[in-house]
């Protein structure tokens, strides 16, 4: 009996997810509605605000949800091959195609949402810049970058171009772009030769 309503309580919330979905691409998030997304999904406002404190929580559940797989790290061994890769997958996810735009509407809502912004953080940034110095430590370990680099920096220095493009420019993440940002980042990572 328990499984049965979790196995329900699960459909209706992804139900609700895809109905938010499926309004923002039509009408664009600043038109999104709790009532709306009731009205498609066939729920009622209170069934939704149980489970999403607001219209924005909802938003980034229904853009996040599902949506970062392969965005892992390979590895092959060769670090700056590994970051190509997943960057590119990354800009595919998010700087392009239908998930693109309501991705950049979930950041700017996360510009005036304290809680969607700690959200964002927790469910998506923090665990990718997580994933990426991972996988430079790997790489300094293994004699490919500079001992003494900052990991955490390098992260920054990897995202930022990006986030550039894709917020405030507006130019597409091509991955051309990409390349040139890992290219530049590596002339200053690699180790030093005595």
């Amino acid at each position: 009996m328990a499984d049965e309503r979790t196995s329900r309580s699960d459909e209706r919330a992804e139900s609700i997810r895809r109905a938010a979905l499926e309004i923002a691409r039509e009408v664009g998030y600043p038109k999104l509605s709790i009532e709306g997304v009731a009205a498609r999904a066939g729920v009622g406002k209170h069934t939704i605000y149980r489970r999403w404190p607001s219209r924005g929580a909802l938003f980034l559940d229904a853009v996040l949800t599902g949506n970062d797989d392969g965005l892992d790290y390979p590895d092959t061994g060769d670090v700056v091959a590994d970051l190509r890769e997943q960057i590119h997958a990354a800009v595919d996810l998010l700087g392009s195609g239908p998930l693109g735009s309501l991705y950049r509407a979930l950041i700017a809502e996360a510009q005036h949402d304290p809680s969607v912004l700690s959200a964002l953080n927790e469910r998506f940034i923090a665990p990718q810049a997580a994933r990426t110095v991972a996988r430079l430590e790997r790489a300094r370990d293994a004699g490919q970058i500079s001992p003494d680099f900052d990991l955490d920096l390098a992260m920054a220095i990897l995202s930022g171009p990006l986030y550039f493009q894709l917020l405030i420019t507006g130019e597409p993440l091509t991955h051309r772009f990409v390349d040139r940002v890992v290219d530049a980042l590596f002339t200053g990572l690699g180790p030093r030769r005595p």
